[in-house]
């Protein structure tokens, strides 16, 4: 009736896996009186020719009796199985009956005994004038089988239910059934299986992917898990070459103290070192200055430890002070080094109490030699300047380091740190002023040495002299002798060491042991950098002629 499905796709083909069979639509119609709605009538004898009755759904064979048109369905009856009545001979199914549907038999049929090629396993319903089991009006039934309606769920049903299948014949109370599964083939079989597997894998690389990210995302803002512990070096010899800075600074930090000075309306603080072990501290003048008579000194010591000082001995020309403790042991002297044998570049360094920071150490280098730097100066009157000939270093000096050790690479002491030359143009370290700017200046050990022997032994400090006055205000090249000396009497002392090498009023002096000096102040710089009883060997000029002269310095009280 049809061409063939390639598709196989219901209802004409085998039934598909993808979709169900649609359903074959069926106008409603009137039943016959009697009979139950979607069953065949049977019509008996008498009934119009193998026409149904008006209304019977099509597709449903109707069972003929006799005198019903030879076999052929009724009109409307699309490829369904007819009921033969009699007249047709045995075994022939009705033209357009669809194969494997049993017809309804009438008389002069085998009774209950199927037409050849009729399916087996479908009833077919005998009897004389009734189709399907289904008495006439008023009549019984034959005891055949009843015509069995597609779609029924009848046992013995035909083995295509698509062909025969009818929404509407439905047997009403059939028992529900297990959906069983779609039989697959071994290809889709293993297709679904791959999709299943490739599946799994994705969604456990979204899956591992997001809690990655999370993890990565936690470790980043929170540094790791679990408690954080850093590297670290092991212990190691802490001990150090004592030529080396740490060296240096664990050999003289014991000996290097503070001093906290106070007096009337005035304090400080500075540095000093133990000369001895009888308690001797050098430091400088300016540090003790402020105690005056009856001020206060506190030494402490690099063990914390404490103790009350008094003065010794003071010198503002050469800017040094020492003082003494009492009932401290174990004191541990520095050793000193000599100034002379000092070159520029050499390592030093540098140790003190810049503002207040105690035991603080710096180094540097040797920047220059023999700089002739003064100091002081506040009272207006000259006693307090200092005239140093001072060790210039680089090693950072400030406010707090006065009178502190400047060592050299073995430790020993090479110098008294003074001074700085601040941003301001100060020279006072505790002037008030800025920092340090790579400019700092020591007196030179060897100066300090005889000066502390002096204050210690004596009390007072001897200055050499020439017996000469200057005059300060001179602004030509060198040291000019003045016009007349201080209160009015000759500038050239009668008997003095200038006068025995005939120095005169008005001579300009160049030169000392062979180095040039430009002003009054390089030249008692040069002379304080002596001990009294050292020969100079002095250049001049007079009435524009240059000549030498040597002489033995002298020595004063102090002044």
């Amino acid at each position: 009736m049809h061409d063939p499905d390639p598709y196989s796709t219901p209802p004409y083909g085998e039934p598909g896996p993808w979709a169900p069979a649609p359903p074959v639509q069926h106008p409603t119609g009137t039943p016959a009186h009697g009979v139950p709605g979607g069953v065949a009538p049977s019509v008996g004898d008498g009934s119009v020719g193998g026409v149904p009755a008006h209304g019977v759904p099509g597709g449903v064979a109707p069972s003929v009796g006799d005198g019903s048109a030879g076999g052929a369905p009724a009109h409307g009856v699309a490829g369904a199985a007819s009921s033969v009545g009699g007249g047709h001979p045995p075994g022939t199914s009705a033209h357009g009956v669809a194969g494997g549907v049993a017809p309804s038999v009438g008389d002069g049929f085998a009774g209950g005994t199927p037409a050849h090629g009729v399916a087996g396993g479908v009833a077919p319903s005998v009897g004389d004038g009734f189709a399907g089991g289904a008495p006439a009006h008023g009549g019984e039934a034959s005891g055949s089988s009843p015509v069995v309606v597609a779609g029924a769920g009848a046992e013995g049903a035909s083995a295509d239910p698509w062909g025969r299948y009818d929404p509407w014949a439905a047997a009403a109370g059939a028992p529900l059934q297990r959906a069983d599964p779609v039989p697959m083939d071994g290809r889709r079989r293993r297709r679904r299986a791959r999709r299943a597997v490739v599946g799994g894998a994705l969604l456990l690389a979204l899956v591992s992917g997001g809690i990655g990210g999370i993890v990565g995302g936690y470790l980043e803002r929170n540094g790791g898990i679990g408690t954080v512990e850093l590297p670290q070096a092991g212990r190691e010899d802490v001990r150090r070459d004592p030529d080396s800075v740490a060296g240096i600074a664990a050999q003289a930090l014991p000996s290097v103290v503070t001093l906290h000075v106070s007096g009337a309306g005035a304090a400080g603080t500075g540095t000093g070192f133990v000369l001895d072990e009888r308690g001797h501290i050098l430091t400088n003048d300016h540090v003790v200055e402020p105690a005056g008579e009856n001020g206060e000194i506190t030494v402490t010591f690099h063990s914390g430890d404490t103790a009350e000082a008094t003065v010794v001995g003071r010198d503002a020309g050469y800017d040094l002070a020492v003082v003494k403790v009492k009932g401290v042991r174990g004191l541990a002297p520095l050793p000193l080094g000599n100034s002379d044998n000092v070159r520029v570049g050499d390592p030093v360094v540098a140790i003190g109490a810049p503002f207040d920071l105690a035991g603080t150490v710096t180094a540097g280098i040797i920047s220059a030699r023999e700089r002739p730097i003064t100091a002081g100066g506040e009272n207006g009157d000259g006693t307090d300047v200092s005239y140093v000939d001072a060790l210039q270093t680089d090693a950072p000096i400030n406010p707090g380091n006065s009178g502190g050790p400047l060592l050299d690479a073995r430790g020993r002491v090479i110098g008294i740190n003074s001074a700085i030359r601040s941003a301001g143009g100060a020279e006072d370290p505790d002037g008030g002023q800025a920092g340090s700017i790579g400019l700092g200046f020591a007196i030179p050990v060897n100066q300090g040495k005889r000066v502390a022997e002096e204050l210690i032994n004596t009390g007072r400090a001897a200055h050499p002299v020439i017996g000469i006055t200057l005059d300060m205000a001179y602004s030509g090249d060198g040291a000019r002798v003045a016009a007349e000396g201080h209160d009015g009497g000759p500038p050239v002392s009668t008997g003095g060491p200038g006068a025995r090498a005939g120095i005169k009023a008005g001579d300009v002096i160049t030169e000392v042991d062979g180095r040039r000096v430009h002003s009054g102040e390089e030249l008692i710089v040069k002379t304080r950098a002596h001990r009294p009883g050292d020969r100079l060997e002095l250049t001049l000029e007079r009435g524009g002629e240059e000549r030498k002269v040597s002489l033995v310095l002298g020595s004063s009280d102090g002044g």
